[in-house]
C-alpha cells in the first residue's frame, strides 16, 4: 500500500524554523519527482517546493524562495522541507506528494494535477 505521511509541524514564532519530514511506505521514491504543498483556510492550494527525482533540480514559489530548502534522502525513503525565518502567512497545512507522470529524471513542476499520491498533512501554525 502506497503511504507518504508528514511530521515536524507544529506552533512556532515568526522567525523560528522547522523541519517537515515526508516518510514513503510501500514504494522507493528513488525514480519519482516529490512536490510540497500547502493549503491556508479559505485559499487555494498552493505549489510551495518540488525536487526531481535526480535530486538535481529543485524549484519554489516566490513566497518561500530563499527561506525554504527542500531535499530528498532516498536510502530513508524521505524528503524534507527545511523552512527558515518563518512567517505568520506561512500558517497552512502542510502536504507531499509524489508524481509518476513526470518521467524526466531533471524536471519538477510544482502543480497539484501531475501527482498521484498525497500525505495526509501536517499542520504548520505561525504565530506570536
Amino acid at each position: 500500500q502506497v503511504q507518504l505521511v508528514e511530521s515536524g509541524g507544529g506552533l512556532v514564532q515568526p522567525g523560528v524554523s522547522l523541519r517537515l519530514s515526508c516518510a514513503a511506505s510501500g514504494f522507493t521514491l528513488d525514480y519519482v519527482a516529490i512536490g510540497w504543498f500547502r493549503q491556508a483556510p479559505g485559499k487555494e492550494r498552493e505549489g510551495v517546493s518540488c525536487i526531481s527525482s535526480s535530486g538535481y533540480i529543485t524549484d519554489y514559489s516566490d513566497s518561500v524562495k530563499g527561506r525554504f530548502t527542500i531535499s530528498r534522502d532516498n536510502a530513508k525513503n524521505t524528503v524534507y522541507l527545511q523552512m527558515n525565518s518563518l512567517k505568520p502567512e506561512d500558517t497552512a497545512v502542510y502536504y507531499c506528494a509524489v508524481s509518476r507522470r513526470i518521467v524526466t529524471t531533471n524536471q519538477c513542476v510544482r502543480e497539484g494535477w501531475w501527482y498521484d499520491n498525497w500525505g495526509q498533512g501536517t499542520q504548520v501554525t505561525v504565530s506570536s
